[in-house]
């Protein structure tokens, strides 16, 4: 018997039992970091000359790990390796696959803080916003699981007097996975999971700044009892080992989660068909976000200050779904500045160890990217609050407000990834929805209002992926809500949603004439 899936629960940090049992964890990974990590490919452990340095962002003089790096030689090996172990793998019952899945769940929720303080440290995550991520790798893991187990029996379809018919999904065959960095653990378990248990094998790319924390959830897999072969773990860069497999005739699809431009560019080129090639690859994306807050003049203005900071300013506005422009109706714009202002003077910036609300960028690209939108922002709205940054010991910037933008504007269009959110006037309700709706994207968004009316015109015409009232527009729960984007947010592929196990399987039919 599988226990229904229920998530899994948040850390309080106000407790103090809490708080000290975080504090050991981080003591206990602290001792750990500068260590070496090779290459995983089936049963061999490889270690190469070429080195990925991963690196505190917090303080940059901090290794975190040094990771293997692949080349095209050692890609092509794991190729083999896991187009080899397929032909075993795609055999092993549903709910044996699904068991390894809840055996690593158990595994990573007894050392649960332990992974979250690899994510302050290797990510950069505020002691909350790691616990969720943490926390959200579970779900994933117990959640596929779950739903893995219901779909071995197929799906029902009509059968005659005549004949017997049966549709049922079978998985597809090696899978490129290439992870992000800003839910390193999370999104980078979610998708790897989510191919294994289809009966698939996997080739792991992880973000090349955050490997430390995907090598020890190869740790788990092995512990949970998964074959050799099904995972292969290749860090390297992606326009050498990346462009390698996403090429490569072997490869059957390619799991993604990124930037609009490295999404667009995988979509391109897994669209060719490379000779030996005997499949057209599937592309599943998920490649960010504009995220809309709109606040409509009948809300209650508290919690849309609320929302819009927490949505703005968690994790320094490093999510797809982080909201950066704030839609306010004329009628209470001023008052809802106001109040998110207040709200923003009180979070502290700093290493995240020492549990700042704000922590630090990625890297020095990142940093470089977000402090060249807030000049842009200077000159196309009135900087209310932040602009500076810091990245003389860990690359620190200010959560920055911007009021007074036009619609039109490029920090009202294109994705900034950083803590900086525009806020905009908007004369109706139905204006408020057109400039929503005036981008390439389409991942997130929030509508906060009391008006029954404003909330069902928004339900149907405000187009994103995930649509919330009365919330904040980031922290979807696996299970609860299925997450992906429209247009140029990726393939609306709806991580933690009940159909998202078919992206990675294919339906056959059986018919058997009597």
């Amino acid at each position: 018997m599988v226990i229904p899936y229920k998530h899994e629960p948040f850390t309080d940090f106000t407790v103090e039992k809490n708080r000290k049992e975080f504090i050991a964890a981080l003591k206990l990974v602290e001792a750990e970091l500068g260590k070496e990590y090779p290459l995983i490919i089936g049963r061999e452990k490889i270690v190469t000359k070429k080195k990925i340095i991963s690196e505190n962002p917090a303080r940059k003089d901090q290794i975190v790990g040094t990771v293997s790096k692949a080349n095209k030689e050692i890609a092509e090996q794991a190729m083999q390796v896991a187009d080899k172990t397929f032909r075993t793998w795609k055999k092993v019952d549903p709910e044996v696959r699904a068991d390894i899945l809840f055996k690593a769940a158990a595994i990573v929720r007894r050392r649960k803080h332990e992974f979250s303080a690899y994510l302050v440290y290797e990510a950069g995550k505020p002691w909350k916003e790691a616990d969720a991520d943490t926390a959200e790798a579970i779900d994933f893991l117990e959640y596929y699981g779950r739903q893995m187990i219901k779909l071995k029996k197929g799906y029902p379809i009509e059968s005659r007097k005549i004949e017997k018919n049966k549709l049922s999904y079978i998985p597809l065959g090696v899978g490129v996975v290439i992870s992000p960095w800003n839910f390193a653990f999370a999104i980078m378990a979610g998708m790897t999971s989510a191919a294994l248990v289809a009966g698939n094998t996997v080739l792991l790319k992880p973000a090349s700044t955050t490997p430390v924390v995907a090598y020890k959830f190869m740790e788990v897999l092995e512990e949970a009892g998964l074959p050799a072969g099904v995972v292969n773990y290749l860090p390297g860069s992606g326009a050498e080992v990346g462009d390698y497999l996403v090429d490569h005739p072997r490869t059957r699809f390619i799991s993604f989660t990124g930037s609009r431009e490295v999404g667009v560019r995988i979509y391109e080129r897994a669209a060719i068909v490379h000779p030996g090639q005997i499949w057209l690859k599937r592309v599943i994306a998920e490649m960010g976000g504009k995220d809309t807050i709109v606040v409509d003049n009948e809300a209650d203005l508290d919690l849309a200050a609320q929302s819009i900071v927490q949505s703005a300013f968690g994790f320094s506005g490093q999510k797809c779904s982080a909201c950066s422009r704030a839609v306010i109706h004329e009628d209470v714009y001023e008052q809802v500045i106001e109040k998110a202002a207040n709200l923003t003077r009180q979070l502290s910036v700093g290493n995240p160890v020492d549990n700042h609300n704000i922590g630090p960028l990625n890297d020095q690209s990142a940093y470089e990217k977000v402090m060249s939108y807030i000049e842009v922002g200077k000159d196309e709205g009135k900087l209310l609050m932040g602009g500076k940054g810091d990245n003389l010991t860990g690359y620190f910037i200010e959560p920055t407000i911007f009021i007074d933008v036009d619609e039109n504007a490029r920090i009202m269009k294109e994705e900034i990834f950083g803590p900086v959110v525009a806020f905009c006037k908007a004369k109706d309700f139905d204006h408020a929805l057109d400039i929503a709706n005036n981008t390439e994207f389409g991942l997130t968004g929030s509508v906060i209002s009391n008006n029954r009316e404003h909330i069902e015109k928004a339900r149907e015409d405000f187009h994103v992926g995930n649509l919330y009232f009365n919330r904040g527009c980031t922290g979807a729960i696996v299970g609860y809500h299925p997450f992906g984007g429209f247009n140029m947010s990726g393939t609306d592929s709806k991580a933690g949603g009940p159909d998202y196990l078919l992206l990675f399987t294919q339906a056959k039919t059986t018919c058997e004439e009597f």
